[in-house]
């Protein structure tokens, strides 16, 4: 395998962004284009098409609870200060494929009116690197683009997180597409080479997982009565794990990983600061059989509901938004036995609720 030399300077790097900042080389390779199931479960992202007809080879495929077709989920991380990877780098074409793009682009961007000086010198550069070894790699097969072990592996190229805000910071995997030979790990220097826990968390599994969008079941429901307490809870069966699975299956190199998303609690706010909630936090904590808080029933009408609400006031002509959180404690497990805890995730349903107020007459 090719590793970067010392000639690779920062200088140099900088002059080729100036040059091809609008080709794959320099920019991440693939922003990955939704395809496939538009119901969820099971569904692909791939690198789609460009001008060259050429399509990336790597698929990462979605199983289990995910959004449709592929797109983001619905799990809001709880912590703040968390920052996945704003970049990686992963496979991209095989060696043939990768000449015939690379080849037209670096053609194009050459003949663009304007294209003197030193951006020319950077695109000469780039067009030796890859097709004679103009001196940031150290291996001699890596000459032409290595279309003599053609089939024998696969370049890789940067790839964008594109939840990521900070555009510097999205478009920073900006190496080179280097060569990594079937079942041989990428060179110890690209940090950013994608791994089971980045397929697990920021980009694929943790980002598209779907969680159940469950109702809080409310006695009495809807409409409920000035100082009345509200019974909330959740039915085991409709609280329930779920499980998100992305991965990459291609000739030489496979990975996996799955999210695993477990309900442990939901958190009840009334809609106005003239109500209690029960427990006192608002936090309804899950009961040992994987349900939370205990459904109303005749006879409990005089006691304090384990999970639940009492309105204060009248909502009037209109109604309160209760809205109703549920964590999910999220972690993951990968190729390799790899695995551990991701931070965890929150959904949130809001119900409107009528609360009217007994007028009683005094005789």
């Amino acid at each position: 395998m090719p590793v970067k030399s010392s000639l690779r300077t920062t200088a140099s790097i900088a002059t080729l962004t100036i040059a091809l900042g609008a080709l794959v080389l320099i920019t991440p390779a693939y922003a990955g284009k939704p395809v496939g199931s538009d119901k969820g479960a099971e569904t692909e992202q791939t690198g789609g098409a460009d001008e060259t007809g050429i399509h990336s080879a790597v698929r990462i495929q979605y199983s289990g609870s995910v959004a449709p077709g592929g797109g983001k989920g619905n799990v809001t991380s709880t912590d703040v200060n968390w920052s996945p990877p704003p970049c990686w780098y992963a496979l991209y074409l095989g060696a043939k494929d990768f000449k015939k793009k690379m080849s037209a682009e670096i053609k194009e961007a050459a003949s663009a009116p304007g294209m003197t000086g030193t951006p020319v010198t950077a695109i000469g550069q780039t067009k030796a690197h890859h097709e004679d070894e103009y001196g940031w790699t150290d291996t001699p097969d890596y000459k032409d683009y290595s279309v003599a072990k053609d089939g024998k592996g696969m370049f890789w190229a940067g790839v964008e997180n594109p939840n990521e805000p900070d555009y510097l910071k999205r478009t920073s995997c900006t190496d080179l597409p280097f060569w990594v030979d079937n079942g041989e790990a990428p060179p110890p220097q690209y940090e950013e080479a994608i791994t089971p826990e980045i397929l697990a968390a920021p980009a694929l599994a943790y980002q598209h997982m779907e969680l159940p969008g469950t109702e809080v079941t409310l006695a009495p429901a809807q409409t409920t009565t000035v100082n009345l307490p509200t019974w909330a809870w959740l039915d085991k069966a409709d609280f329930h794990e779920v499980e998100a699975t992305a991965s990459i299956n291609v000739p030489g190199f496979a990975l996996t990983a799955t999210t695993t998303a477990k309900p442990v609690s939901l958190r009840l706010e009334p809609g106005t600061p003239d109500a209690e909630t029960y427990p006192a936090s608002g936090e309804c904590t899950i009961n040992g059989d994987g349900s939370i808080g205990e459904p109303y029933a005749r006879g409990k009408a005089e006691r304090t509901p384990p999970c639940g609400i009492k309105y204060l006031r009248s909502s009037g002509d209109g109604t309160f938004d209760l809205t109703a959180t549920i964590t999910w404690e999220i972690a993951w497990t990968g190729t390799g036995g790899a695995g551990g805890d991701l931070p965890d995730g929150t959904f949130e349903n809001a119900q409107a609720i009528t609360v009217q107020e007994i007028q009683s007459v005094n005789r």
